[in-house]
């Protein structure tokens, strides 16, 4: 990990105990004896425990047996004590502590989970990243092809080789806890009906399904069957991610105003890709871009602001003609508005410029993220706030492998996952609205 400074000074620890906004701050409650008091214990519990402040100092201001002579002061204080939480994420990127699994407090036990589709994504992605997990391992391969089936597992070691058939029929079913279904969207719904009956966990690719009504389907499925669903928004798992929701959370870049996210790149541009592929077939994926990688940004934007669409107002546009046949949207546009009047600016494509990223922007900082969407690919961080930027690159992890650890984690402590079912169907609703959109003109709201 290596980071880059352009400050009007420099970062110091909480330990050290005095930036510029600190120094205001004493300066400002300095003719205040009970302020005084105040700020002598915050500095101690900074001291002690910096990662932990702010939600404790507001508590003492608001319970303090003393009076304040100034309102002034008690909110000059609470802002200083919470900005020193800030900082104090600032620094967990800076001791290497951006890659900590603040979900895992320990399970017991393995996740033994059945590959249901043997795709690019799921023999090139998802196999190595379980192999490398902590909690989860492949102990059942399932394919269209039963030599397919065969020939993966001979090749991870696990103990069952299955046809979809032999898998609807339960054929097997000892041998695993729970179902990846990494399958074209159009088909996950009876992969997950078929897992369901046999009380099997469930997590499912994204975007659920090809339908609003199918993907419905699928969250009943499991609730019916009272077994664990999650959606595979392996961002969400990526600790670069929940480092900055948590800096959101903390107010690091201050009222949140916009959100910009973009996945893209060139589909046939000088690759070897195939025009048949089911990505293009309206029938099997719901959408083009949009469904495919346009559901990455919307998703990572409303789990780093933990908020929800309440409006949506898109364009599709197909300019390629190897698009057009059926026609599937090569390009994707959209603005998802949220309460207070968030605006989330999302854009994909497959005929534009390879591009990866999410940027949070409030009316005191913003956070970049570069690289975001690319499973194994080192991350970038870019922050700035109060005149200072720092940079960070090389933040190396399998997001992939930290999705499969934290499902399974979730599977053997009995936890529920934050990408449940109905999560999902958010991201359902939304990415209908913009194809409404897109047919009509007009904004969407949604339920």
């Amino acid at each position: 990990m290596r980071r880059t400074d352009q400050n009007q000074e420099t970062f110091e620890s909480p330990d050290g105990g005095r930036f510029r906004w600190y120094e205001m701050v004493e300066t400002e409650i300095r003719s205040s004896h009970v302020g005084g008091i105040l700020l002598a214990v915050a500095k101690e519990k900074v001291r002690r425990n910096p990662g932990e402040v702010g939600g404790r100092y507001r508590l003492l201001v608001h319970r303090s047996e003393y009076e304040f002579t100034s309102r002034r002061y008690a909110y000059v204080v609470e802002v200083g004590y919470a900005s020193m939480a800030r900082e104090a994420r600032f620094e967990a990127f800076e001791s290497g502590g951006f890659d900590r699994r603040d979900w895992d407090d320990g399970a017991e036990g393995t996740l033994r989970i059945a590959l249901v589709g043997l795709g690019g994504f799921a023999y090139n992605s998802a196999l190595p990243a379980i192999a490398d997990s902590k909690y989860a391992t492949v102990t059942a391969t399932v394919s269209g092809s039963a030599e397919k089936a065969r020939e993966v597992a001979d090749e991870t070691a696990a103990d069952v080789a299955l046809t979809y058939e032999k898998f609807h029929e339960g054929e097997g079913s000892d041998a695993y806890d729970a179902v990846y279904v990494c399958t074209p969207n159009a088909l996950h719904l009876e992969h997950v009906e078929a897992a369901a009956e046999l009380g099997k966990d469930v997590i499912c690719e994204k975007p659920m399904e090809a339908t609003v009504e199918r993907a419905e389907a699928v969250v009943d499925a499991c609730a019916d069957a009272d077994v664990t669903l999650m959606i595979a928004y392996r961002m969400q798992s990526d600790p670069v991610v929940r480092r900055a929701r948590e800096l959101v959370a903390d107010g690091f870049v201050g009222d949140v105003s916009q959100v910009r996210g973009s996945f893209t790149f060139t589909m046939f541009g000088g690759r070897d890709a195939d025009p048949d592929q089911w990505r293009l077939d309206p029938s099997l994926a719901g959408g083009g871009s949009l469904y495919d990688i346009g559901i990455y940004p919307l998703n990572t934007a409303r789990f780093v602001i933990d908020a929800d669409p309440v409006s949506v107002q898109g364009s599709l546009t197909s300019p390629d003609p190897q698009f057009d046949d059926p026609i599937i949207d090569e390009h994707a546009a959209f603005v998802a508005e949220f309460d207070d009047g968030i605006q989330v600016l999302c854009q994909s494509s497959y005929g534009s410029f390879g591009d990866s990223y999410l940027t949070v922007s409030g009316n005191e900082g913003r956070i970049t993220m570069g690289n975001l969407f690319l499973p194994d690919a080192p991350r970038t961080v870019d922050f700035e706030h109060d005149g200072r930027t720092a940079h960070y690159e090389d933040l190396d992890s399998n997001e992939v492998t930290e999705q499969f650890d934290y499902f399974a984690h979730c599977c053997l402590t009995g936890k529920e996952p934050h990408a449940d079912g109905e999560h999902g169907l958010v991201d359902m609703y939304t990415l209908a609205g913009v194809q409404m959109s897109a047919a009509d003109g007009k904004r969407i709201k949604l339920d």
